[in-house]
């Protein structure tokens, strides 16, 4: 999976495990995991909807995320990076990134610019270590 705002790959992982593997691929990467959305048990508490599991990691790298603060005190709103697990109907388990650098480069300044590669290669890093 690759498009202009994220990218991801399926893996050959339970969900669970995914989820594990995922966080500890972050940390590695000095991320921690501020909140995480169970999107299909969200869904079936409030719709009564059954969907294969989904759950957004809203991801955090701190040093990173003081100096994007620093340079743009309202860059909050485009922050935490955001990582999807998610089981597609036949099975197979997702993991996707949001790109740092497609939600950051709306800033439009270089000091920006450079904390969202950084991002982005910690990112793929996780991405290629699962």
């Amino acid at each position: 999976m690759d498009t202009r705002y994220g990218f991801g790959k399926a893996v050959a992982l339970s969900f669970d495990l995914a989820i594990d593997r995922v966080t500890s691929e972050l940390q590695k990467e000095g991320f921690g995991v501020l909140a995480d959305i169970d999107v299909a048990g969200t869904l079936k508490k409030k719709l009564d909807r059954e969907v294969p599991p989904y759950r957004i990691l809203g991801a955090c790298n701190p040093s990173l995320a003081y100096r994007a603060l620093s340079s743009e005190p309202s860059i909050g709103l485009l922050l935490p990076c955001n990582v999807v697990v998610r089981q597609d109907s036949d099975g197979q388990v997702q993991v996707e990134f949001m790109d740092p650098s497609a939600v950051l480069d709306l800033v439009d300044r270089p000091e920006i610019r450079q904390v969202a590669g950084e991002v982005r290669q910690k990112l793929r890093r996780v991405m290629a270590a699962l």
